[in-house]
């Protein structure tokens, strides 16, 4: 077998070409072996592949499961992340979403509590009237005083737990108890409030008088030469249409509440006027009143009987040597004015007799007028749907629906910042410094809306100068309040408003040297407070230690703007503020750099933002428009104020989507984005000077340095027509037959206008100098023409309305022409100049009468002159000659009005001719009252204010 197998074995060729011999071995042998052991070969091989295929498996699975965790663990990382960044995200928005919501109910719970102490108001003062009714018929109508009702007890016990309730003095929840209309539980509560809260307890009717009581009365007392002069006792008017003239209040019904006031610590019945407050029990109602006295009336029979070593004595002012002397000397300024006594009085006059003061008096019924012009954030709604407002030194609560208003009474000069706490019931109103007392030091006084009853005063004698901007705190529901006052530093104070005896100062400090136009607390971030103004924002802390940190707001690249002129908020807590160049700015929450900047929003300054509840905002500015944004800040829609009502100072939003804009020219207007705008208040924009009354219908006319000539309907207490006549106005006069206009100018020239169309007709000259003064006769056939260059030129009126022939010219005075009166004959004319001369004239032949015998008897039309017999009792010890600004009588002469540089109108008896004449007196105005003027029917009155630009409407009740 091996040796066959060594012979077979094939022949190979070689690499050089040769060929080899193989061993010789069968071929079919030779194949088997082959075969056998290429089939060992492969089962080798199969086997090892097979392992490290199974290898290389192993290991690729392992890498591959290795990297899939990696990638699993990265996968779920990132995962995790963006859930956590969405669920962070998720959770601010439901922080904020629930901060709004919050916000949403407290202005909800707000609202409720505010119409419920409205209500209660309105049910005290029907309770007050049914009370009076039935006690008018019962006791003849005589001012007696009434107790307390159930009603008003209610209302002054519900309203002080409400204000209890928002406050955040009492955190209890409202139960149905606290506003059951029970006397005794209500009472309770009501003292109990004020004991807790200001540390006094409200006395009752039959209690004796408490510390408060006592201090109002005495408040309410103005000592002048003797005289006695009440403050004001006002109420809130009601308007009805343009006819016929209104009925007069019952007077009885006044004096009641008032007693009911001062007996529940300010918080009883007729919660319509601060007036309200200070007056007394058992005035004289004028119908039946025998039997009742004033304190008044009391306090100066006191006081008379005090000086009763004087009678007999020569008055200080007013000389009369001898019994018989058919003179007095009146002594004004040190110089004596002699004044002739009537026949019918020689016998009877002795100069110490004392003149009383009348048993009616005056309430203020409206005011007129609007401060727009240099004022901000003046204008709010408040949930009892009354817009509050103020102009002079009187604070108005308007209902726009039913066309009424109500007055805060409690300042002493003009109110120049207003403020509303988170809970919509309280008021703080800042002012400047005023004429006489310490009550007259810029102060803020913290005021209730709907009892209109004074909480506290704040900061009398701290501030330096008259407070610009005031803002209680929001995150805190109002605990604390913020001022800037307009001293050279604008320093900014804080104070806790709610201590008793003027609050407690937390702390101030300087905050710039530039004007500062706003002051507002952060809604949402506890003690943060941003100011603007001139050169700056800036962003204060206050801590827990009453410590204030301030930072600078940052503009970096954006444009910084000379004033920030604007500011509000979001609803996430980001601030949004305006500046003169007319951008918008966003500052995010917590800092104190811009996140989102507006270019060229407005042209001009951006003067006020608003903050609407649907997250929205409207802004208004110096050019007229107003824009409507959505909570991204995207401009939806615009509106235009007409030029000649002003650029927009102001927005507030009212009920739904009403806006209420207040404007640079002094007037309020309303309407939205779909609706032309409506004004629903129009005033003068420059010092007021004349005024005048229409002879038959319940009309007025106004005149003043802004041109504007405008008539008025003291019904409807509403413009009838405005007219700029191209100069300063400073005198008016409407003609007896009530048909054409008389305006007195700058240059000597006066112009004619019809009173319907307001045309002008007809346009004279006389002099150069300013007229002072016109007066149509009582017969209507003559026009005396008062002017500053010492002269009175006479005119003939003719049958036609606007033509006036010219008579000639009264020569004689030594000063400019001040009033003007006609004798009731129209035959003889008086007049006062600067000097305080009193002279009389024969007008048709323009030559002054000497003769005191033909002049002294005379019965006068009516009583402008302020120098004369019938006004000597006007004229307080130690007076001015200048006092004293106008005066005027009523149609049945039963009252005498005087005005003052002092902001106050007093009440006479007519004449007064005595020099101890008592009188009341009233404030409202914060100028020097130019004019006053009574209505043809008598029972109202009407006072320009001067530079406050106001129109006051009082009632003789």
């Amino acid at each position: 077998m091996s040796n066959e197998t060594d012979q077979e074995t094939p022949a190979t060729v070689g690499g050089d070409g040769d060929v080899l011999k193989s061993s010789s071995v069968p071929v079919h042998h030779q194949q088997q072996h082959h075969h056998h052991h290429h089939h060992h070969i492969m089962s080798t091989s199969v086997e090892e592949v097979d392992e490290q295929v199974l290898e290389v498996t192993q290991s690729t699975a392992t890498v591959s499961s290795n990297s899939q965790v990696q990638k699993s663990y990265k996968n779920l990382h990132e995962f995790s992340e963006e859930m956590l960044e969405t669920e962070k995200a998720g959770l601010v928005e439901r922080v904020y979403d629930l901060e709004r919501q919050v916000l949403e109910h407290k202005d909800e719970i707000v609202c409720l509590k505010s119409t419920l102490a409205d209500v209660l108001r309105r049910l005290a003062t029907i309770d007050n009237s049914y009370e009076n009714s039935t006690s008018g018929s019962g006791r003849g109508g005589t001012g007696t005083p009434a107790g307390v009702g159930g009603g008003a007890n209610a209302g002054a016990g519900a309203l002080h737990a409400v204000n209890d309730n928002v406050s955040g003095t009492a955190q209890n929840s409202l139960s149905s108890k606290s506003f059951r209309f029970s006397r005794n539980t209500l009472t309770r509560l009501n003292s109990t409030v004020e004991e807790k809260r200001f540390g006094r307890v409200p006395s009752r009717v039959t209690s004796s008088p408490s510390r408060m009581k006592t201090n109002l009365a005495q408040k309410a007392i103005h000592y002048s030469n003797g005289s006695l002069h009440s403050d004001s006792m006002s109420s809130h008017s009601i308007s009805p249409a343009p006819s016929p003239s209104p009925r007069q209040p019952n007077a009885s019904a006044s004096v009641n509440s008032h007693h009911a006031l001062l007996a529940s610590s300010g918080m009883g019945k007729r919660w319509s006027s601060t007036g309200d407050f200070i007056s007394t029990p058992g005035s004289p109602s004028g119908t039946g009143s025998s039997g009742s006295m004033s304190r008044f009336s009391a306090k100066s029979l006191l006081n008379l009987s005090g000086n009763s070593s004087r009678q007999g004595q020569t008055h200080p002012y007013v000389q009369r040597k001898n019994d018989d002397d058919e003179y007095v000397k009146l002594y004004i300024s040190g110089r004596p004015i002699v004044i002739h006594i009537p026949e019918a009085q020689l016998s009877t006059y002795e100069l110490t007799k004392v003149q009383p003061a009348p048993n009616r008096r005056l309430r203020l019924d409206w005011a007129y007028g609007y401060r727009g012009k240099d004022c901000r954030s003046n204008l709010y709604q408040l949930p009892t749907g009354e817009m509050v407002y103020f102009v002079a030194a009187v604070v108005i609560l308007y209902n726009m629906d039913e066309h009424t208003q109500r007055h805060y009474l409690g300042h002493t000069d003009d109110v120049k910042s207003l403020a509303v706490h988170p809970n919509k019931l309280l008021v703080a109103s800042g002012q400047c410094g005023g004429h006489e007392g310490r009550d007259s030091l810029p102060h803020i006084l913290i005021w209730n809306s709907v009892s209109l009853a004074t909480l506290n005063m704040i900061g009398c004698g701290e501030f330096t100068g008259a407070i610009n901007c005031i803002s209680f705190s929001r995150a805190d529901s109002g605990n604390i309040l913020a001022a800037i006052d307009d001293s050279p530093d604008k320093i900014i104070s804080i104070w806790d408003w709610q201590k008793k005896d003027g609050g407690r100062k937390i702390t101030e400090t300087k905050c710039s040297v530039d004007t500062v136009v706003a002051v507002e607390f952060h809604p949402l971030d506890k003690g943060q407070i941003i100011t603007i103004g001139k050169n700056h924002i800036a962003f204060w802390s206050l801590d827990q230690h009453g410590m204030l940190y301030k930072r600078m707001g940052v503009f970096e690249s954006f444009e910084k703007p000379k004033y920030v002129t604007a500011i509000s908020f979001t609803q996430t807590g980001d601030v949004v503020t305006g500046d003169s160049s007319g951008n918008l700015a966003v500052w995010k929450r917590g800092t104190n750099v811009i996140s989102r900047f507006l270019k060229k929003v407005h042209e001009g300054p951006v003067f006020t933002i608003c903050a609407l509840r649907n997250g929205g905002f409207v802004t208004g500015g110096k050019d007229g428009l107003l824009l409507l944004f959505d909570d991204a800040l995207h401009m939806k829609a615009e509106q235009i104020v007409e030029a000649h009502f002003g650029a927009v100072r102001v927005v507030a939003q009212g009920k739904g989507s009403q806006l209420l804009i207040g404007t640079t020219k002094n007037c309020i207007l309303s309407g939205d984005f779909t609706l032309s705008l409506v004004p629903i208040v129009m005033g003068h924009t420059d010092i007021l000077w004349s005024l005048a009354t229409h002879p038959q219908v319940a009309q007025f006319v106004t005149g003043g340095r802004d041109r504007l000539l405008q008539l008025w309907d003291s019904l409807s207490h509403s413009v009838v027509w405005s007219k700029d006549i191209g100069e300063p106005i400073h005198s008016v006069q409407i003609s007896n037959g009530g048909d054409v206009i008389v305006a007195g100018g700058v240059g000597g020239r006066w112009s004619v206008f019809d009173i319907v169309t307001r045309e002008l007709l007809a346009t004279y000259t006389d002099g150069q100098e300013v007229l002072q003064c016109l007066q149509f006769s009582p017969d209507g056939n003559l026009l005396a023409v008062g002017s500053k260059d010492n002269c009175i030129y006479i005119y003939q009126c003719t049958k036609v309305a606007h033509r006036f022939s010219k008579i000639g010219k009264c020569t004689g005075h030594s000063s400019f022409i001040s009033h003007l009166d006609w004798s009731k004959d129209s035959q003889i004319l008086r007049s006062n100049s600067g000097d305080y001369e009193l002279l009389y004239w024969n007008p048709t032949l323009c030559r002054q009468i000497t003769s005191q015998s033909t002049v002294k008897n005379l019965e006068w039309a009516t009583q402008n002159c302020s120098v004369s017999f019938e006004t000597i009792g006007i004229w307080p010890e130690n007076f001015d000659g200048t006092d004293i600004n106008s005066v005027c009588k009523d149609g049945e002469e039963q009252f005498l009005v005087c005005a003052d540089d002092f902001g106050k109108i007093r009440l006479f008896n007519f004449p007064a001719s005595q020099p101890k004449s008592l009188s009341h007196s009233y404030k409202g105005h914060s100028s020097h009252v130019t004019s006053v003027q009574f209505m043809h029917d008598g029972v109202r009155l009407l006072s320009a204010g001067g530079m406050d630009t106001s129109v006051l409407q009082w009632r003789v009740v």
